[in-house]
């Protein structure tokens, strides 16, 4: 065939398959569509063509078997060497020296703990490690209502809230504390530690800003972490840093045009300090640059302030002006589960969209009823508190000012009692925090040879989640841990602090002379 004669013969080609087409039936519907749609948009009709052309080829493709094995096959002898040189991992991780040392002096609690409590080795030693600073599980009144409860409800819900977990004793106990707080309403989670940790993921989202103090507790930052928000730390305590903080933000946001929520979360009691936060100072830069706060009062709830109602009594702070209260029934109150307290409507949506509520068991009946119990003595009862810190002052009295390796770090009506190692002895000696820990563990093993149980802050959770930089910047310090107690006497306390501050001594001396060089105190 002549090169001229073949555009003639591909028309003629075309044409045939035109008239083939059109036989199809439905082929006219087709045609008139395409015809349309490339008047209307031809670029659509092309990437239809090219997602027809995708289909067809994909339908024409080779399938392939998924029994086919592709793997080398082994002899008997190659897998049982093998099976021989691997090594698992452990599920968990190896002890340390501290924590051996720890494990190998721990003592076992025979009975109930109370101020004074017997050992699984006969002896009966002075509780100072327990945080029933009120000695309420001894109250006949919270027991006999506690076993009432027991026998009407059962051990426990078994089931999770706004289903067939949430029961009258809930609602009350929730009432009991938005009326103790003076807060427009209350929700009551299953577990403290779970609280904070689902209520801040709850309200703040990825894009929200949150400024936190670098002091916060191991479950405000798995709060932090969970929710992907921006977050930004201030040094523990500095106001001016927090503004400064603060107001960074807002410029930010102001330049950017873009507004997010925004909020500013702290502890009312730190728990690896013991000192307070000044919330008047909080709520004026709150109003000044827009935030939220969730203040949490896991260890000042039931503590601080005139009847126990937390550090908006304690500082003279309306409730309603912080958004979110969080704090625990475990503790002093001597139940278990946590709470968060606001608003109505910053109540009514955790109940849909906090995980540890919505995924949680209710929390047991029992125990809503002796934080119920537990806040009602607090408020009818307000001397309890009064006789717990006329003791706090006698054990203050006789370990910070007489010791000379010791400080307490909490604050003054704080009966949770940190005594970290002075600066000058750890600088001058340069001691690090595995030498610290060290001394500390020894210090309790003293002071349980003589008749005190007490017990030491645990500082490696703090440090989870927190680059190499912010490490170097808050250190936390390790700690002897002193809780008192209103359930011993003025004499007992006395006596108790006596000889904790004389087996830091045996302790330090003991060092000081063998091998830290240490100077003995005198």
């Amino acid at each position: 065939m002549d090169f001229y004669e073949l555009p003639g013969q591909v028309t003629v080609w075309l044409d045939a398959a035109s008239n083939t087409f059109q036989r199809v039936p439905g082929s006219a519907v087709l045609i008139r569509y395409v015809r349309s749609s490339y008047q209307n948009d031809p670029v659509r009709s092309a990437i239809e063509l090219i997602l027809v052309i995708f289909f067809i080829r994909y339908l024409l493709s080779p399938s392939y078997s998924t029994s086919k094995q592709n793997f080398i096959k082994l002899s008997e002898d190659e897998i049982d060497e093998l099976v021989d040189e691997w090594t698992p991992e452990p599920l968990v991780a190896p002890l340390t020296a501290i924590e051996e040392m720890e494990t190998e002096s721990l003592p076992i609690v025979v009975g109930p703990t109370g101020p004074k409590c017997k050992l699984s080795n006969g002896r009966t030693v002075v509780n100072l490690a327990s945080s029933n600073f009120y000695n309420f599980n001894a109250n006949e009144n919270i027991k006999e209502k506690a076993i009432q409860t027991l026998r009407t409800y059962g051990v426990g819900p078994c089931g999770p809230p706004q289903f067939y977990g949430t029961q009258d004793v809930h609602m009350k106990t929730e009432a009991d504390i938005a009326a103790y707080l003076g807060t427009g309403g209350c929700i009551v989670y299953a577990q403290a530690f779970s609280t904070i940790s689902s209520v801040i993921p709850s309200f703040c989202k990825r894009g929200d800003v949150i400024v936190a103090d670098r002091a916060v507790n191991y479950a405000i930052r798995k709060g932090l972490q969970i929710s992907r928000s921006n977050i930004r730390w201030y040094n523990h305590g500095d106001m001016e840093d927090l503004e400064s903080q603060m107001k960074k933000i807002a410029l930010e946001q102001a330049r950017k045009k873009k507004l997010t929520r925004r909020f500013i979360v702290t502890e009312a009691l730190f728990e690896n300090i013991g000192d307070a936060t000044d919330l008047p100072k909080l709520i004026e830069l709150k109003e000044k640059y827009k935030f939220r706060i969730i203040l949490d009062e896991t260890w000042s709830f039931g503590v601080l302030g005139r009847t126990g109602r937390g550090l908006t009594e304690a500082q003279n702070v309306d409730p309603s002006q912080i958004d979110m209260i969080v704090g625990s029934l475990a503790g002093p109150l001597c139940a278990g589960g946590g709470f968060c307290a606001g608003e109505k409507d910053v109540v009514e949506h955790q109940r849909i969209t906090a995980a540890a509520y919505t995924y949680s068991a209710a929390l047991p009946a029992l125990l809503a009823t002796t934080a119920s119990e537990s806040i009602s003595l607090l408020q009818s009862s307000p001397e309890i508190l009064q006789q717990c810190r006329e003791n706090i002052k006698a054990m203050k009295a006789q370990l910070d000012p007489r010791s000379d390796w010791v400080v307490c770090t909490s604050a003054p009506e704080n009966p949770v009692m940190l005594l970290t190692m002075k600066p000058d002895v750890v600088r001058s000696k340069r001691l690090t925090v595995e030498d610290q820990e060290r001394l500390l563990q020894e210090c309790v093993d003293e002071s349980l040879a003589n008749g005190v149980l007490i017990t030491r802050l645990k500082t490696q959770p703090i440090t989870s989640g927190m680059s190499p930089a912010e490490l170097s910047e808050w250190p936390v310090a390790p700690a002897l841990k002193v809780c008192v107690t209103s359930g011993l006497s003025k004499k007992d306390i006395e006596k108790a602090g006596v000889t904790i501050r004389h087996a830091i001594t045996k302790v330090m001396s003991r060092r000081a002379s063998s091998k830290l060089g240490l100077p003995v105190a005198a």
